[in-house]
């Protein structure tokens, strides 16, 4: 609530002060881009709505995030790519994770990637979990949204010659989208 005054003198003090007044906020705010498709906007922005804390706790480094854009005139993706720095010789260089939203299905995406996903459930949202041979070393997940879905997708950056085995392309990875998924919204 804001009380404005005019020329002249202020209000007296004791309508200014409106100690029981709860001040509502919102995160609502016009997404950065849209598409002319007439599909749903993009509510969720991964580079802002996605906490710094959360990132830096997962190990990623939130300082050095990049935004990346993809409308397509049929949908929208807002993107954010983050890096992992967690080198271990011999083994991995760390990682490399892009977090998209778009407004695109769920079933939009079976049927693009259903030979490689499965379906699970993140804190209770429906999602998928899709491992593709034919791009090594990534891992995806996907989750559903009333907007259309969420993607984090992660590559291992491996620090050696040859192939890392497809059970080591997702380790540890759900605890990362398990703690930023209720910042996802609805």
């Amino acid at each position: 609530m804001a009380v404005t005054t005019g020329c002249g003198s202020p209000p007296p003090p004791d309508e200014l002060a409106l100690p029981d007044a709860v001040v509502e906020t919102s995160e609502v705010r016009t997404p950065r881009v849209v598409d002319d498709s007439g599909r749903p906007p993009v509510t969720f922005d991964p580079c802002l709505d996605l906490p710094d804390d959360v990132m830096r706790e997962a190990g990623y480094n939130a300082d050095h995030k990049e935004f990346s854009d993809m409308p397509m005139g049929w949908y929208t993706f807002l993107g954010c790519t983050y890096r992992k720095s967690d080198p271990i010789p011999g083994v991995r260089r760390g990682y490399s994770l892009s977090v998209l939203a778009g407004n695109v299905s769920l079933d939009e995406e079976i049927a693009k990637n259903g030979h490689v996903a499965s379906a699970t459930t993140v804190n209770d949202r429906t999602a998928l979990v899709e491992l593709d041979p034919s791009i090594n070393n990534a891992c995806t997940y996907v989750l559903q949204t009333t907007f259309g879905i969420v993607i984090f997708s992660r590559l291992y950056n491996k620090d050696h010659a040859g192939p890392v085995p497809q059970d080591e392309w997702c380790a540890g990875m759900e605890p990362l989208v398990r703690a930023a998924e209720p910042f996802i919204g609805s």
